[in-house]
């Protein structure tokens, strides 16, 4: 039996490639003819550079840089030997190095910038930026404020916008040599720049905003994107995907001329995936939390409609079961296994993750053992 493992990370407990080792070792103990194959994957967020090393293989490059709010950090991207430089923007300006400050009117992507800038001074000659998991609502004008275009406000002084300042913008000056580096961002998410379904109301709560702040980070987001085509000519108003990131999707295309496209889709082309999955009888993905965004974009709807192109039986084992999980089933996910089932405190389930997710993953090899 050949069986293919491709999961996202279970974000915050267990690496995409633990949760290969863990779910694959489970099948193997039980299925003792089971050929296994494990493709880590990941959607643009947290694990890119892990995913693309594990394929291609490379050099993790540190420097130092700004952190989420402009405290010095070293932080790491991986350049691989194509010189292609795949940057995480979670690696400087990520959710969980906030910490307990979290405060997305603060937060900066400065920090990203000045990654952008190392590779390209490293011989970089394509950028894969991805876009996921961040602190920031600040539209990625840090990030190009370190790239050297100016923002300036009515009394003509130049500053780094931040969530909270976005509003304050009133002239736009690029830097005098421009960024002729090809870019690609890679997010999982094609929600607009601001509105009831862009970057602040949907994600600026799990960054630290309450609803007052969700309503100015939004009207922040608004005033970008009108400064952006009066002085640039470019509307990210219309850009599916600019609201990834706290507006970074709007920045990858105003400032750095990006495409930008599923994470899980560069990914899956760059392993040979369909080829993978032709000669598989089995394939299983995953994530940590499953619901009702699990079909949009993410790893497991991106595993699941590539195995549906090939009619080939897809299972999902996760960590926990989140509002719309059963909607996955739509892709072609025929069964779910939760190593969590009931609420539990964060700590709590990071204690026994190890265990829960070989146990259920054992129950799931029982059945197809037979």
């Amino acid at each position: 039996m050949k069986i293919l493992i491709a999961p996202d990370s279970f974000k915050g407990t267990l690496t995409a490639q633990e949760v290969c080792d863990i779910i694959g070792q489970a099948f193997s103990d039980t299925i003792k003819n089971a050929e296994i194959s494990k493709l880590p994957a990941a959607d643009g967020g947290e694990g890119l550079c892990a995913c693309f090393g594990e394929i291609m293989g490379g050099e993790i490059v540190k420097t130092e840089v700004s952190g989420v709010f402009t405290e010095r950090i070293t932080a790491e991207y991986l350049m691989l030997k194509n010189k292609t430089a795949v940057i995480e923007m979670a690696a400087c300006a990520g959710l969980p190095l906030a910490g307990n400050n979290k405060n997305p009117e603060k937060a900066t992507t400065y920090g990203v910038g000045e990654l952008i800038n190392h590779a390209a001074k490293s011989g970089a000659e394509k950028i894969l930026l991805g876009l996921g998991g961040s602190a920031t609502n600040d539209c990625g004008l840090g990030m190009a404020a370190a790239l050297g275009w100016n923002f300036a406000d009515e009394n003509g002084r130049f500053f780094i916008p931040t969530g909270g300042t976005m509003h304050s913008i009133r002239k736009i000056t690029k830097p005098q040599t421009g960024f002729s580096i090809p870019v690609t961002a890679a997010c999982d998410v094609e929600n607009p720049l601001y509105g009831e379904n862009g970057a602040a109301y949907v994600f600026a709560p799990q960054k630290g905003a309450d609803e007052a702040m969700v309503k100015r980070l939004d009207k922040g987001l608004r005033h970008a994107a009108e400064i952006i085509k009066k002085e640039l000519n470019i509307d990210v108003s219309k850009i599916k995907g600019a609201g990834a990131a706290g507006g970074m999707g709007a920045a990858a295309v105003a400032f750095l001329g990006a495409e930008l496209k599923k994470g899980i889709d560069i990914i899956l082309d760059a392993a040979d995936f369909n080829k993978k999955a032709a000669d598989a009888d089995l394939i299983i993905t995953g994530e940590g939390r499953l619901d009702f965004q699990s079909v949009n974009g993410k790893v497991i709807s991106g595993i699941a409609k590539r195995a549906a192109e090939q009619n080939k039986k897809v299972i999902a084992i996760c960590g926990s079961r989140g509002a719309g999980a059963e909607k996955i089933k739509e892709l072609g996910v025929s069964e779910l296994y939760f190593s969590c089932e009931t609420e539990k405190p964060f700590d709590e389930i990071a204690k026994t993750c190890r265990e829960d997710l070989y146990n259920i993953a054992v129950k799931a090899a029982k059945k197809f053992k037979i």
